[in-house]
């Protein structure tokens, strides 16, 4: 199986990477899939659904065996249902991986062509963030603000480290704190240059 052409979403909690991983779902060429999706979609009555919710709870991630196998579950579903189509359709992921052990377990699946990386270094904004759509959202996961700063702590102990993974030639930093419409043009000025490399300037014509 030909690895699946993608990029990665990354950044903090409550930097917006579901909001921009939702936009560019829409755009004809790319599909969205946003690990916290999968999760919110379980049933809390089962096994699988009660052990997630006893990490998330916490503000603890997923055992990563469970992550992936839950992940590729859904990406299977997605392609055999043909809202997926990965011989021409890119990949825009966030949620995952979230930390090496994770990006290692994906290696075989994916070929991650860039990393976006949405930056905050005011803290106490992602923290309102998380709050405000926690109301908005009923996340409830989010409305408790020992728990968001444990989130944080996790993201800088766990996640943060995906930076140097993949190296400062595979990573775009954007600044989250621009509007919304703002980190998006950010990051299409490079997917559009990444598909004509990918396709060339004729199959990129063809396909746009």
């Amino acid at each position: 199986m030909s690895k699946y052409q993608t990029y990665l979403i990354f950044g903090a909690p409550g930097s917006g990477k579901g909001t921009q991983g939702r936009v560019l779902g829409k755009v004809p060429g790319y599909y969205h899939c946003a690990c916290g999706d999968v999760f919110r979609a379980l049933d809390l009555r089962t096994p699988l659904g009660k052990q997630f919710l006893e990490y998330s709870s916490r503000g603890e991630l997923v055992p990563d065996e469970v992550t992936v196998k839950l992940w590729k579950i859904r990406i299977d579903q997605s392609v055999e249902s043909h809202a997926f189509h990965p011989d021409h359709d890119f990949l825009v992921l966030d949620g995952i991986p979230r930390n090496i052990s994770q990006a290692r377990m994906l290696e075989d699946i994916v070929r991650v062509r860039k990393i976006f990386h949405l930056t905050c270094a005011d803290r106490s904004k992602l923290v309102e963030r998380l709050k405000r759509r926690a109301l908005r959202d009923n996340r409830f996961d989010d409305a408790n603000e020992e728990v968001i700063k444990h989130r944080l702590e996790t993201y800088d102990e766990e996640s943060r480290p995906l930076l140097t993974h993949y190296g400062n030639d595979m990573t775009v930093h954007i600044d989250a704190m621009l509007s919304p419409v703002d980190v998006l043009g950010n990051i299409v000025e490079v997917l559009m240059q990444d598909r004509r490399n990918h396709f060339g300037e004729e199959g990129f014509s063809a396909v746009t």
